[in-house]
């Protein structure tokens, strides 16, 4: 490995430790318990010299009756000090792993819409869930290592060479007692494993829910929202995780006792042995020290670079998300009221800024308050790339785009949104009441008469009252519950909720049948009304009555005007109009 890739593994273990560091209070205790262990387990095998000289070799009964208990006292500390260090360390790397998972997650609200379109879902999913575990199981093992492991290897290696022997143990007697404190144990394990796996699940939900539906999370100011459910989420996934914990730590300290209880017994009836001549000295200090000090530390110590370079790993792909920069924030100007008035003058846009073949071309059109203009055309020709760029899901490269003779650029991003509703083909839905999805993010301060009357424009009350718990009714994972039409007047009725002056409709009603299209035409209508409104449309049949339509091929306006204008001109717009009549 090369200096500059020393320095960037520096570099950013150094920045993981900047997640540590709020908890130095815990950290000292961490420590404390590890020197502790350290020493107590130097101790126990310091007692070796009373046990070898008084009980073994000078036959001191009254040695064997308190040595015993010396050593029992010494286990109650090494449990006690196993059970500071695995619960001050997991309460840290909790901390860390709640830390990193909601900075992920706050980044993810605010990405630009290109960064998800660049990168599978699957993947940032999994940044979220299993490299941020990797990262806190490095800093807590590789502290464990590199404190406790090491000093109890270098206090084993002194007290041996001074002593110049070494014991191995066995412990037989207690192993019973062992198993069936890690059976119980085990049980414990898998129920609260499984909270947590449940938890997880609830994580990754919401995580993917905040992916998939980030413009519509940006449209109507759901980033507190989002934020909010994810905490609470998380919040309850750590709680499981320290029960666990305290599990885990419970069983190593019971276990230390109770092992430490079965060496005392082993102690004492070794003594008695002793003074009968059935054990010499050399034979028990064999059979004491192995099994104390040496093994496991040092093969612990052995794989610490391997749990290094894992959490390294993990912690450099989280890290690049951290970094990756905010949607820019290219204005500063903030208006509460818009006219609505819209204009587009020699836009193009390309999705990849160093492609020279351009997705838009020279786009001009303008829209007064309250008109409606369609933007229609053959599949690929642009139209939901055009609409996109207004409330700057992308940047155009080039042109100019007005919102009240006012570029768009030049206000905030937040505010500009606040100006803007959307109700698109693909409708976002979450994984909550349909109550809570129709007043959505900022919308959730809104009256009950507001609510009441945007759910009956919509005529979201007229399937709502058929369940048994209302608007209060959980509709299922992207709304999986509910049909086509009613997802949609829920998108709808957000909408209309929002009463923004300027309003999207994506494809609204593509996708659906003839009578549930009706139903939500009619709402679309009323929507509609005195709102500046940009129509990408399929059917043409649903945009006849539009004020101006835009007709786009391969990126470019070809032809602009009424629709009787553009019938009469029988060019593009004609063509399209006969053709899509004749399928029909």
């Amino acid at each position: 490995m090369d200096s500059s890739s020393n320095n960037e593994v520096l570099e950013t273990y150094k920045r993981l430790w900047g997640y540590v560091t709020p908890y130095r209070f815990i950290g000292c205790i961490a420590i404390i318990a590890m020197a502790s262990t350290a020493f107590v387990e130097m101790m126990m095998v310091a007692l070796i010299e009373p046990l070898l000289d008084e009980a073994l070799v000078a036959k001191n009964l009254e040695a064997s009756k308190w040595l015993p208990f010396a050593f029992v006292v010494i286990f109650i500390a090494r449990g006690i000090a196993g059970f500071g260090t695995e619960a001050s360390l997991g309460w840290i790397g909790r901390g860390v792993i709640s830390s990193l998972r909601r900075e992920v997650f706050a980044k993810f609200l605010y990405l630009p819409t290109r960064y998800f379109e660049n990168h599978a879902m699957g993947s940032l999913l999994s940044k979220m869930t299993y490299n941020v575990e990797m990262v806190a199981e490095s800093v807590t093992s590789v502290v464990t290592i590199l404190v406790r492991d090491v000093l109890t290897v270098i206090a084993a290696i002194g007290l041996m060479v001074y002593q110049s022997s070494q014991l191995f143990m066995t412990v037989a007697v207690v192993l019973p007692l062992i198993a069936l404190i890690v059976r119980f144990l085990g049980s414990v394990f898998r129920r609260y494993s499984q909270r947590i796996q449940d938890s997880i699940g609830e994580v990754t939900q919401v995580t993917e829910e905040a992916l998939t539906g980030h413009k519509i999370i940006k449209i109507f100011g759901g980033q507190n929202y989002e934020m909010d459910r994810l905490v609470v989420i998380d919040e309850r996934n750590r709680k499981q995780n320290l029960k666990l914990i305290r599990s885990r730590s419970l069983g190593v300290g019971l276990t230390q006792i109770v092992f430490g209880f079965g060496l005392a017994g082993v102690i004492y009836f070794a003594g008695i042995e002793s003074i009968n001549g059935n054990l010499s000295p050399g034979s028990f200090m064999s059979f004491f020290g192995a099994m104390m000090l040496m093994l496991q530390p040092i093969r612990r110590i052995t794989n610490v670079n391997s749990i290094l370079q894992r959490g390294i790993a993990a912690s450099s792909s989280l890290f690049e998300i951290i970094d990756e920069p905010n949607e820019r924030e290219l204005g500063t100007k903030s208006a509460k009221l818009s006219n609505g008035k819209i204009e587009f003058k020699n836009v193009s846009f390309s999705y990849d800024e160093t492609d020279k073949k351009k997705i838009i071309s020279d786009v001009s059109f303008s829209v007064e308050k309250g008109q409606s203009i369609a933007i229609v055309g053959h599949s690929g020709s642009g139209k939901s790339s055009l609409v996109n760029l207004l409330p700057r899901f992308y940047d155009y490269q080039s042109g100019e785009i007005f919102l009240d003779h006012l570029l768009i650029q030049d206000y905030s991003i937040e505010n500009l949104r606040k100006k803007i509703s959307l109700v698109s083909q693909d409708v976002v839905l979450f994984n909550d009441s349909i109550l809570n999805n129709l007043a959505y993010g900022e919308l959730r301060n809104r009256s009950s008469a507001e609510l009441l009357s945007a759910a009956e424009s919509a005529r979201i009350t007229e399937f709502a009252d058929n369940f048994s718990d209302g608007m209060d009714t959980m509709i299922g994972d992207k709304g999986v519950l509910l049909s086509g039409g009613q997802r949609q007047r829920i998108a709808i009725g957000r909408a209309i909720l929002k009463d923004a002056p300027i309003l999207i409709l994506d494809e609204a009603t593509s996708s659906l049948d003839t009578k549930s299209e009706f139903q939500i035409q009619q709402a679309l209508k009323g929507l509609m009304t005195n709102r500046t409104t940009l129509v990408v449309a399929h059917r043409l049949s649903t945009i006849e009555n539009a004020d101006q339509i835009v007709v786009l091929e391969k990126g470019r306006v070809v032809e602009k005007g009424s629709h009787e204008v553009l019938m009469g001109n029988e060019s593009y717009y004609a063509d399209l109009h006969r053709l899509q009549f004749k399928k029909d």
